[in-house]
């Protein structure tokens, strides 16, 4: 137990650190609903969680053990061993951005015979809906359907359905490319030509997802009506990736308003370029 409590605190402890850092939005993932009972119905919500995941675009919180989570967050408040400076803040590990909603519609797992009844294995698939809910202002995304291949013929269910979900997994990747388009901050400028930004540092290398040649527009934003409006003013283009929190740019268009208005202080974002 004081293993497990000792975890919990690390993920807790070190999921608040990288919130702080304000570099990744984070993502929770609900218990997915269903239209169908089926034992292999989690199964869904956890390639959900490792394709988010794989994609560096998040900080993840799987909330399909929320419950879990929270009762050994609970169990710390009673355990004498811990210090109470120690003791893990209530749903610091579940404050997520945006939460995607899931329901799976279909979940077929069948067994293939050989001619004398005997099983020669089994073939799945799944078809799906999935929302994202943005907590602080409850808007929801429309819903997205989600309809795997037939698996390939497999040993065991398990197996079955987990091919059948390997076959959408580019198209989940490209939905939350879509949904959530990767954004950074120039956080200095690292050489200047001209009166111009020649060279940028960007928050965010490897563990962001960047890659050397990735291009980027760089937005201004303005309140118009209360509300914010962005206008492109430049682009940029990563030549290296300075560790797993920073890249290195070139500035191919807008160095000097870049400069100018990074000198004044001004927020700027800088917008992944999705081909």
């Amino acid at each position: 137990m004081r293993n497990l409590i000792f975890l919990l605190l690390l993920f807790v402890n070190g999921l608040t650190g990288y919130s702080q850092a304000a570099v990744k939005p984070v993502l929770g993932v609900a218990e997915f609903t269903s239209e169908v009972n089926s034992k292999y119905s989690g199964a869904v919500a956890e390639k959900v969680v490792q394709v988010v995941t794989n994609s560096k675009r998040f900080t993840v919180v799987d909330r399909t053990s929320y419950d879990r989570v929270k009762d050994e967050l609970e169990l710390q408040k009673t355990e004498a061993f811990l210090d109470s400076k120690n003791t893990a803040k209530q749903d610091a590990a579940l404050a997520a951005e945006n939460i995607i909603v899931g329901n799976i519609l279909k979940m077929s797992v069948y067994a293939m015979k050989n001619t004398d009844g005997s099983v020669n294995g089994y073939k799945s698939s799944v078809a799906f809906t999935l929302k994202v809910n943005e907590v602080e202002t409850g808007k929801t995304t429309e819903a997205e359907s989600f309809q795997t291949d037939v698996s390939p013929l497999m040993l065991s269910p398990e197996s079955a359905v987990n091919e059948a979900l390997k076959s959408i997994e580019p198209k989940l990747s490209a939905y939350f490319i879509k949904t959530f388009p990767l954004t950074t901050k120039i956080s200095k400028i690292l050489a200047t030509k001209k009166e111009a930004a020649a060279t940028v540092l960007i928050s965010g290398g490897k563990e962001f997802g960047f890659k050397e040649g990735d291009k980027l527009i760089v937005e201004k934003n303005e309140l118009i009506d209360g509300k914010p409006y962005p206008s492109q003013i430049g682009e940029l283009k990563v030549v290296k990736i300075a560790g797993s929190d920073f890249s290195e740019c070139s500035v191919s268009d807008g160095g000097k308003e870049i400069l100018a208005r990074f000198n004044a202080a001004e927020k700027l974002t800088c917008k992944l370029i999705v081909k």
